[in-house]
């Protein structure tokens, strides 16, 4: 599915409007008609249900307009009230507005303090509030009475509408300055917005339901817009066909360089994932004196041993090793547990300068990018970059929670500058490419917060390159399958999930898409 920026979503209507000949008061209609259809459904009926509709002077207030109407249509006991002066309303939404006065619903202005009294008892005794304020062009802080009307709607304990984005959500990025509106349901219009899906707007949003409001489709799909989501029927599509005289040489081979003391099981996870994902050969190549743990911890992984420095990491003298392994390898998972030993870190930098398959670089592998960038261009084949946000910060000199305001454009930014994939783990997965696109993951949840899910998310990724997909079909269903194993997982509960419980999942998910289910 496509999202649209405010801007895009702006261009869209306007090429409706005007190459379309769709009135923005139709528009306008049907958006205000989609919204009382979703709170007639919220309510299970309207008939006696009382409702407040909170409406600001632009556009998303004449939505709220319309909403009214059919609320009262509907059998609702509807007050509306108004953050301004009925005489600054413009356009579209005066038109709206005046039909709703025409039927004799009363649009309460809200400047004084008797106004504030009318507003708290309107909502102490309303079943459901409607929050039609500002829509998806508010940027920065609201004014005093718009942030006064938010903080009334959000302590009432009502369920609450918000008109096409929560009031005080940037609809780019998802970040909030001040407060905003906490909904239940978001109904939006057209594509959906980023930041729907980017929290802590996503927190805010509540469930979203998107309606295209009479918008033509081609308008919709042939959009020009650069982000999308990752569904399930796109995985489904991109997911590798097993044959039925399949053997193991058919299903690829996966390297992990991986591991060093005391970082033996990030080896070991992101080894396995790469064979529950499908993979039919894994190899892991560490250090001398880790192969007798990774031998009892694995019994599928085959092992094989390189040069180490003292504990258990490796130097420059594995890397020759490592390019006769790779030859028998399709792709190379680099990096998880390998440790921050200066030597350890130019061996992983010469190891990507010098590869000729594709490479998953993860953790550490991350970590020995650091001022060393131009290395990533040396590489023969189209790296794939999977930073946490702590990490994506340590590569472009900003903080992890600078990262996090930014997650699309700083993961498009690097993708471009770097040309590579950037998987820019966290809540959500952001999946970058070089060309712009970007993809924001859809699956997942807050119970795979927990060391080494990261590890096994490089497995699978890794795991369907071998498989024969292309980096960047790849990136995009692995990260999808990763959070689908932990929402199979989290069924049965968030808190104590571990990472090792993903790889159990994994086949289930995989199965999964491939039924259909």
């Amino acid at each position: 599915m496509k999202l649209a920026t405010t801007a895009q979503m702006r261009e869209i209507d306007k090429i409706a409007i005007e190459q379309y000949q769709l009135p923005g008061v139709v528009l306008m209609e049907n958006a205000g008609s989609a919204v009382a259809r979703e709170v007639d459904r919220l309510l299970a009926g309207l008939g006696d249900k009382k409702i407040c509709v909170f409406a600001g002077l632009g556009n998303n207030g004449g939505d709220g307009f319309v909403a009214a109407r059919y609320l009262v249509n509907g059998g609702a006991k509807v007050k509306v009230f108004l953050v301004g002066e009925r005489a600054s309303i413009k356009g579209d939404a005066q038109i709206h507005a005046n039909v709703l006065s025409h039927m004799g619903v009363d649009i309460m202005e809200v400047t004084g303090e008797r106004d504030w009294d009318k507003v708290r008892i309107a909502v102490t005794f309303s079943d459901c509030l409607i929050d039609a304020l500002v829509g998806t062009g508010f940027h920065g802080e609201m004014s005093e009475a718009l942030a006064l009307i938010v903080d009334v709607i959000n302590r009432s304990g009502k369920k609450v509408v918000a008109v096409d984005i929560p009031s005080g959500v940037n609809a780019d990025n998802g970040q909030i300055q001040g407060i905003a509106i906490k909904a239940h349901l978001t109904v939006t219009f057209g594509l959906p917005k980023p930041g729907l899906l980017l929290y802590p707007g996503a927190y805010q949003a509540g469930e979203v339901l998107a309606d295209g409001i009479g918008i033509p489709l081609p308008l919709l799909t042939t959009a020009p817009v650069q982000q999308m989501t990752i569904t399930a029927g796109l995985v489904r599509r991109l997911l590798p066909k097993r044959r039925p005289d399949s053997h193991k040489g058919l299903n690829g081979h996966v390297g992990v360089i991986a591991g060093s003391h005391g970082y033996t099981g990030a080896a070991v996870l992101c080894a396995t994932g790469a064979l529950r994902s499908g993979s039919g050969l894994v190899t892991l190549a560490v250090a001398n004196s880790l192969r007798g743990i990774m031998e009892a911890k694995t019994t599928e992984v085959l092992t094989r041993t390189l040069p180490e420095l003292a504990g258990g990491a490796i130097g420059l003298k594995s890397v020759p090793y490592v390019e006769e392994l790779a030859n028998h390898w399709d792709v190379i998972a680099l990096g998880p547990g390998m440790g921050r030993h200066s030597e350890t870190q130019a061996a992983i930098r010469e190891i990507i300068r010098n590869a000729e398959k594709p490479l998953v670089i993860d953790a550490d592998g991350i970590n020995a990018l650091a001022g060393h960038m131009d290395v990533i261009h040396q590489a023969d084949a189209m790296a794939i970059l999977t930073p946490h946000p702590g990490e994506m910060g340590q590569l472009t000199g900003l903080s992890a929670l600078q990262v996090n305001q930014d997650r699309i454009g700083i993961a498009r930014r690097t993708a471009h500058q770097w040309g590579s994939i950037i998987v820019l783990k966290g809540a959500p997965t952001v999946v970058a490419f070089p060309d712009g696109d970007v993809y924001i993951n859809t699956t997942g949840n807050a119970g795979m917060a927990t060391g080494g899910t990261g590890d096994v998310l490089t497995g699978v990724i890794a795991a369907l390159i071998a498989q024969g997909l292309s980096s960047h079909d790849a990136a995009l269903a692995g990260v999808y399958i990763h959070g689908l194993a932990g929402d199979i997982v989290a069924q049965a509960g968030l808190v104590g999930l571990i990472a090792g419980d993903l790889l159990q999942a994994l086949p289930a998910a995989v199965a999964g898409l491939q039924s259909g289910v």
